[in-house]
């Protein structure tokens, strides 16, 4: 288990995996030097590469849009936040996605934040078909696919897109937000983990 602090906040736990039951954190000297493995990107080492992105945990979203055929989504945890006013959030799409002719020229899409029992949908999402019976039917106001149940939702217009080498990003302004109640699905290391309150 990680322990994750925040200031002000009650101590928490990380569970990031079933494999991995009994890691724990420990506080680091600032003068203990700490042995890194180091490498210079580049198409010999992209497995390396991937392994050291990994290290950096995040949410786990679901984005969705209208395509001509219906509606599609695809997971992502490459979202940020990027300005408040505007209001403004990116994420970025894989250039060689089976989706990508749809997600990258929707006018408008919803950014989904999957909530910590929402592991399944993430999965779905995540395969070059998504299953159609995660769509609930539901539309934004603009014809985005809304799925039910998640922890936030932003209803967003796209603003601007920026070349991201294999991948786009995608800039969105937020016309709506939404919040629900609950704590996020978190992905560090290819291993799906929730926060948990400390007994």
């Amino acid at each position: 288990m990680l322990g994750i602090n925040r200031p002000g906040t009650v101590p928490q736990r990380l569970v990031v995996g079933r494999l991995m039951p009994h890691v724990h954190c420990t506080q680091v000297n600032a003068t203990q030097e700490i042995p890194m493995k180091t490498l210079i990107p580049g198409p010999d080492h992209l497995r390396a590469y991937r392994d050291v992105l990994a290290q950096f945990a995040t949410g786990v979203t679901v984005v969705t849009a209208m395509g001509d055929c219906g509606p599609v989504g695809m997971t992502a945890n490459s979202f940020s936040a990027v300005s408040l006013d505007p209001p403004l959030v990116l994420w970025c799409l894989e250039r060689k996605s089976s989706r990508f002719g749809v997600l990258a020229t929707a006018r408008h899409f919803a950014i989904h934040v999957l909530g910590a029992d929402q592991k399944n949908l993430s999965q779905s999402f995540a395969r070059p078909v998504a299953a159609d019976g995660a769509f609930s039917g539901q539309l934004t106001p603009e014809g985005a696919p809304i799925l039910p149940g998640v922890l936030a939702r932003f209803d967003c217009e796209l603003h601007t897109t920026h070349d991201g080498g294999d991948h786009v990003i995608l800039v969105g302004k937020v016309l709506r937000a939404s919040c629900g109640k609950g704590t996020p699905l978190l992905f560090w290391n290819r291993l799906y983990g929730a926060f948990i309150e400390k007994g």
